[in-house]
């Protein structure tokens, strides 16, 4: 499959890059971000797969998030895909914000007049790896996962539907139990249709119920003052609650300001929340990547 760079930025001794291709399974073409350490001039890497949320592109990840050092230090290539198809003439696609263009929720949509492109679950799950594996200094073996708001939710979803692919799984601010939110229940509602049961293979407090693979530890930052968190939209303590009762290992850490009579609100669920933590995800994956 032909690759088209669009863009190439040295970072760190290494190169920030971006890519377009034509999609078999989104029937468009897609970009993604491909951030080539030092080590993969000399050698194979290991590669860490980052979803963003609702209305990014592959731009925001690459340009605000800080993590080109971290990576660039522990070797680690690092793949941020866009997050959803684009242009495909899709009646309604662009008039919300929360569904459509932007906003695939990284499911596998059944529902007409989503499902001939909305097939973002396979696409990171089956496409993209093979594309970079196929393109890139890449160790297959080695493979991780992480991802912010519904990328999160695609995160933890990708690696509970498929254990063993993915050393290890992290999130920010995750869209933890979608079947109990409005914006999950607009996205899996518009593109899985209206039997709420379906829903529940895209859901990770669901999934985790069932989850019998090889252990996976995962790390989730959320903001104290995230307005979706307040909003109802992420419900972590849902998820936690399940981990809890399936002994599956959550490091859940609730960041909020380090003064507690500060008059100023703590962290979000924004991009500077994200780059105030980014090195220790990195670190979380390297310690099972680079095992």
């Amino acid at each position: 499959m032909a690759l088209k760079q669009v863009s190439s930025n040295k970072c760190f001794e290494g190169f920030q890059k971006v890519f377009e291709h034509d999609s078999a399974e989104l029937k468009c073409k897609m970009k993604f971000g491909i951030y080539l350490p030092p080590k993969a001039e000399t050698g194979k890497c290991p590669v860490l797969y980052w979803l963003s949320g609702l209305t990014c592109t592959e731009q925001n990840f690459i340009t605000k998030a800080g993590f080109q050092q971290a990576a660039a230090e522990h070797g680690l290539i690092v793949v941020a895909p866009d997050t959803s198809p684009r242009g495909c003439n899709i009646e309604g696609e662009d008039e919300s914000w929360d569904f459509g263009t932007g906003a695939g929720f990284y499911v596998d949509a059944t529902e007409d007049p989503w499902k001939t492109n909305y097939r973002m679950y396979s696409y990171i799950k089956d496409e993209l790896p093979k594309l970079i594996n196929a393109n890139f200094p890449t160790d297959p073996e080695r493979m991780s996962i992480f991802g912010h708001s519904m990328g999160g939710h695609g995160a933890l979803i990708l690696a509970l539907k498929n254990p063993g692919k993915y050393k290890s799984v992290s999130a920010f601010a995750p869209i933890c139990n979608p079947i109990q939110c409005q914006w999950g229940k607009k996205a899996l509602g518009g593109y899985l249709g209206p039997d709420a049961s379906k829903w529940e293979a895209y859901d990770a407090t669901q999934l985790v119920k069932s989850y019998s693979g090889s252990r996976l530890d995962i790390l989730i930052d959320q903001g104290k003052d995230d307005q979706f968190l307040s909003a109802g939209q992420l419900l972590p303590d849902n998820f936690i609650a399940a981990c809890t009762e399936r002994k599956i290992p959550v490091v859940f850490r609730l960041q909020q300001a380090s003064c507690f009579c500060s008059p100023w609100l703590g962290y979000d669920h924004s991009y500077f929340f994200i780059a105030s933590f980014i090195n220790d995800h990195i670190k979380h994956h390297a310690k099972y990547l680079n095992a």
